[in-house]
């Protein structure tokens, strides 16, 4: 079992993400008391008689003042079995593309639903985006059914009709699961309820502890891209020619065989070398200093692959794009495309479609691409860069789009089918 989970919160405004949080953060005891405190005075001047557990989490001052989430908040707790990294996403519509933002590297999202309204437009919209961004696990969090008088037939037909629903996305039945809690009360979350003695499963802590995660970086191909070429010309390193940066995916050793791309020049690795002296292997995640071999011409932005697994290489992309701008995406527009430490010029060459996260079906040829708009594109490059498939390895099946103008991000692309 991986030591680490992350992990996504979505669900639609008023839904009690942000008290759903807090309220793991204080079960887990992941809490200063001071802040505690400062929650509890907050809390009183409000007029309540217990801590409202959201002030934990919504820490800008319009958040609080709304009571909403509006930006993406990285949360860290513990507990014996396992470290967690949450990100709690903002729950309105306008907010879709920083979901997309948080979502991205999670390993399970927790997608939120008042039991009073059941599963609604903003449900259906929020897992069509977990899928498309491949999001493995999900867990339907039936909140605030203390409102309900805890009421087993409630949970059942919400349960039911969102495992339908996932169920039309791609998710199997195995990686759905819904779990009657009260953020509030704390009904379900860290503790077994008694109020729910018909619900037989785990509470959502024990769920977070023990589900399977996706398969770990480090057993995928080796990948990595050059941030930097380190050569000191010093008396003391006069012919040291390194290649620095972080181990994307997989992992590496001395010995092995690599091919830098997009060139496809070929040689193996010769020392690992990092800050505290060399290692023996070095794995995802790890930042160190390539030697290889033979003297080849390498600069920032190329990819040193494995050998025998490299990705492939292309000047042309077709993905999926997450619109991010109020800039809408029309055919011919020229942009950047920024993939690893790699920029280069592109042309949006062919929208093929336009996600319809209520329909579940695509929109073809649409005209543009609009804020928060999902869609299926065709880029093509001035350059040709190497590329994964986003299901299979993340950090190199994932892109940005970028204004040449102002340097602004428009878009997070995945390559590979996500949709048709």
């Amino acid at each position: 079992m991986s030591s680490l989970l992350r992990l996504a919160t979505a669900g639609s405004v008023d839904d009690g993400k942000s008290t759903l949080v807090g309220r793991l953060l204080y079960d887990t005891k992941s809490v200063l008391a001071d802040q505690l405190d400062a929650v509890t005075r907050a809390s009183v001047d409000k007029g309540l008689s217990t801590p409202d557990l959201s002030l934990l989490v919504d820490g800008l001052r319009s958040e609080r003042e709304q009571g909403i989430t509006i930006d993406v908040a990285y949360r860290y707790f513990a507990t014996p079995k396992r470290s967690f990294v949450l990100a709690d996403t903002p729950g309105h519509v306008q907010y879709t593309r920083n979901t997309v933002t948080g979502a991205s590297t999670a390993q399970l999202a927790v997608l939120l639903v008042d039991a009073r309204k059941g599963v609604i437009e903003q449900t259906r919209r929020h897992a069509a985006v977990l899928a498309l961004l491949g999001v493995p696990q999900l867990v339907l969090a039936v909140n605030k059914i203390d409102l309900v008088g805890y009421d087993e037939a409630t949970f059942t037909v919400i349960a039911e009709e969102f495992a339908q629903h996932a169920g039309s996305l791609g998710y199997a039945r195995g990686s759905v699961l819904a779990i009657p809690v009260s953020a509030l009360v704390g009904d379900n979350v860290a503790e077994k309820s008694g109020n729910t003695p018909w619900y037989a499963g785990p509470t959502l802590l024990e769920h977070l502890e023990d589900v399977p995660v996706a398969p770990d970086p480090h057993d995928t191909p080796f990948r990595f891209p050059v941030q930097y070429v380190i050569r000191p010309r010093t008396a003391e390193y006069p012919d040291y020619r390194g290649y620095a940066g972080q181990i994307a995916a997989g992992t590496v050793r001395p010995g092995d065989e690599i091919v830098v791309l997009p060139h496809g020049l070929r040689s193996r690795v010769e020392r690992i070398d990092t800050a505290d002296g060399p290692l023996a292997e070095a794995g995802a995640g790890t930042s160190v200093t390539l030697l290889l071999a033979d003297d080849l011409d390498i600069a920032r932005g190329e990819l040193i692959a494995a050998a025998g697994n490299p990705p492939r290489v292309t000047d042309e992309i077709t993905g999926t794009l997450c619109w991010l701008s109020t800039k809408p995406l029309k055919p011919g527009a020229r942009v950047l495309i920024k993939h690893g430490t790699r920029t280069v010029q592109a042309l949006a060459d062919e929208l093929h479609a336009r996600f319809d996260e209520q329909t579940l079906s695509s929109v073809d040829a649409p005209e543009t691409l609009e804020l928060n708009d999902i869609g299926r594109v065709t880029l093509r490059l001035a350059e040709e860069i190497g590329v994964d498939d986003y299901g299979d390895i993340p950090r190199t099946g994932a892109f940005l789009v970028i204004d040449p103008k102002d340097g602004d991000t428009l878009a997070a692309g995945l390559v590979g089918e996500r949709f048709s």
